[in-house]
């Protein structure tokens, strides 16, 4: 049976591990060696990488590494929430104008 693995920044250290389940946990740096360390395992099938790590590897080197290797890897949606827009004081007076919020991208 295989098994399921976890890629995880320190702020998650004892998250999944805590549940029996394999965990690699290190700075973002570090995230394509423990992916690739993650894949090198024969038991591993699903290799669940967090969104704020897989911003250090290169789409390409995603792409070989899932080519090469038989299993699933799926990134996990971050638990941080984006910051809240701030509506400038010009787009402000717009809305209040014209009674409709719209969005311009400069």
């Amino acid at each position: 049976m295989k098994k399921v693995a976890f890629i995880t920044p320190p702020d998650a250290g004892y998250g999944f591990s805590l549940a029996g389940v394999p965990q690699y946990v290190g700075k973002v740096e570090d995230a394509e060696d423990m992916l690739k360390k993650a894949v090198a395992q024969p038991d591993n099938g699903l290799v669940i990488i967090d969104e704020r790590m897989i911003k250090v590897i290169a789409e390409e080197d995603l792409r070989e590494l899932e080519r090469g290797w038989h299993g699933i890897l799926l990134v996990l949606p971050s638990p941080e929430k984006p910051p809240p827009e701030v509506e400038d004081y010009a787009m402000r007076l717009i809305r209040r104008a014209i009674g409709y919020h719209m969005r311009l991208k400069l």
